[in-house]
């Protein structure tokens, strides 16, 4: 499914849309240009599961564990692939632990380079700068079936 964001308002809309649909044990994958959106829409997400923390990029922790208040959601595991140097690096520091939970949500950003250790579970969100302003192609699972679409404007 596609996803047109023109303004922040937009991308807040739809994160918390998302945020809605999600249980516990969501790996949420996200790739996308530099400035696309990636880190906005995980910010907006944060809010929406009420993350009471400054959310903001990884890129030099690889990973970051934020408190969340949501029903059954209780951390918002954010991490960063893009100066990872293999696959393995991710499992060292123990980010495939959270994958599991039940209690936490894991947003990856430039998760392209670790797909091969995603789960065939996982949701992939791709953020494309396009003249209206911010295109996200979504789909979810194994054989990337599609999500149900928000309303955009």
């Amino acid at each position: 499914m596609k996803f047109l964001s023109k303004t922040e308002a937009d991308t807040k809309n739809f994160a918390k849309h998302i945020a809605l649909s999600l249980k516990g044990g969501d790996i949420l994958a996200l790739d996308g240009e530099l400035g696309s959106g990636k880190t906005t829409f995980t910010r907006f997400l944060a809010e929406a599961l009420k993350v009471k923390d400054y959310v903001n990029s990884p890129t030099f922790v690889i990973m970051k564990v934020y408190k969340a208040k949501a029903d059954k959601i209780k951390n918002l595991v954010h991490i960063d692939a893009y100066r990872l140097e293999n696959q393995k690096d991710l499992v060292d520091i123990g980010a495939l632990e959270y994958f599991d939970s039940p209690q936490a949500v894991t947003v990856i950003e430039w998760a392209e380079r670790i797909k091969k250790i995603l789960p065939p579970r996982t949701q992939y969100f791709k953020f494309e700068h396009v003249r209206e302003g911010r295109l996200i192609n979504y789909s979810y699972g194994k054989n990337q079936k599609t999500r149900n679409e928000p309303s955009s404007k």
